[in-house]
């Protein structure tokens, strides 16, 4: 694996998992200086990886595909990558990463799971191994590749490049409101069971209407945000922006603000490369692989409690034995309540309380 001139490096995961990678990518790059990297993704998350410097090609794969078409997609995939690679890296443990991995590749290193029932086949084809452990932040499962190649990585998240264009129309578009100074509030996230209740939500933002200072509302053009949208209450100084920006836009929105409030989802861990304060509401998700990662402290949170801050980082959960559990809403039917359990009083007090003493 010296000097390796293709690599392809597979992310079979959500939008979070991919933008996390850019670290490994920056830090390949730097290392092998490699002719090309390219990705294999779930086509959900194209957006977020055309985003990622230094890739060539992307190949997505789809899960409507799959259901739709049988195999079709497979062989097509494999067709396109088979052996064209002098390293396959695959971040994820699941059976058919793994087998791309190895069929793109000679030398292949992949995640795999503890339970050597599951990963025993995996080891004894692959070249590299690690295990993906969920007691460590996602950014370091990711950097572990680094560690089987001997190659000496950085803990620090790389801060996404934001092109003139999108910088200039996020400008325009504030100019427009009048809107200098602003906080982002962003209250969707990829899954139902992550969001914070409408009446909570909507109380929180009555509350934070009263730091007569903007807060933007943010979100996407998909089913979730838009229903969020239309729930919205009017509010002097909160500015509905969803559905009205692309993923660039938002890094150039985010970038620009003092700081992020919501869920914990993509867009807190773009606030967290770019070094903002933040205000995460948890609900179920596993704090140890998913809380935002400080650039500063080079750590994240590793302990459930209901009220926790790092460097700019400030993590609200719910005050529950249960907490976080890591699933799919309590017993799996898509709601949590846990995010029923956390006070907007709370969370409004620590914003304020930052705010009254922040020196912009």
């Amino acid at each position: 694996m010296t000097n390796p001139k293709k690599i392809l490096i597979i992310i079979q995961r959500s939008n979070g998992d991919v933008f996390l990678s850019r670290s490994l990518i920056e830090q390949l790059q730097k290392s092998l200086r490699p002719k090309s990297i390219d990705l294999l993704v779930n086509d959900d998350t194209l957006p977020i990886a055309k985003l990622i410097p230094h890739i060539g090609q992307i190949y997505t794969f789809s899960y409507l595909k799959k259901k739709n078409t049988q195999w079709a997609q497979e062989k097509d995939l494999i067709k396109k990558i088979f052996r064209k690679y002098d390293l396959s890296i695959n971040l994820t443990a699941s059976d058919r990463s793994v087998i791309y991995a190895l069929l793109a590749s000679k030398n292949a290193i992949s995640a795999v799971e503890k339970n050597s029932k599951k990963s025993w086949w995996k080891k004894l084809l692959l070249k590299g191994t690690y295990s993906f452990d969920y007691s460590r932040h996602i950014l370091l499962n990711n950097l572990e590749p680094l560690r089987c190649m001997g190659i000496a990585l950085s803990k620090v998240q790389v801060v996404p490049t934001i092109s003139k264009t999108a910088n200039n129309s996020i400008k325009s578009k504030l100019k427009d409101l009048t809107v200098d100074k602003f906080l982002i509030f962003h209250p969707s996230a990829q899954y139902r069971y992550k969001i914070y209740p409408k009446n909570l939500r909507n109380d929180l933002l009555k509350l934070l209407n009263q730091l007569k200072l903007p807060i933007i509302i943010t979100g996407a053009q998909n089913l979730i945000d838009l229903e969020i949208k239309k729930t919205l209450p009017i509010l002097d100084n909160v500015f509905d922006f969803i559905g009205q920006t692309s993923i660039e836009e938002y890094l150039a929105l985010s970038n620009l603000s003092l700081g992020y409030i919501g869920m914990d989802t993509l867009n807190m861990h773009i606030a967290a490369v770019q070094n903002k304060p933040i205000f995460a509401i948890f609900g179920p998700t596993i704090l140890k692989t998913w809380a935002p990662w400080s650039n500063e402290l080079e750590l994240s949170a590793t302990n459930n409690i209901p009220l926790q801050t790092y460097g700019k980082i400030t993590i609200f959960q719910a005050d529950m034995k249960c907490v976080a559990c890591g699933q799919a809403g309590c017993d799996g039917k898509g709601k949590s309540l846990c995010l029923d359990q956390i006070s907007p009083k709370l969370i409004f007090n620590e914003i304020n309380d930052w705010y009254q003493n922040a020196e912009f």
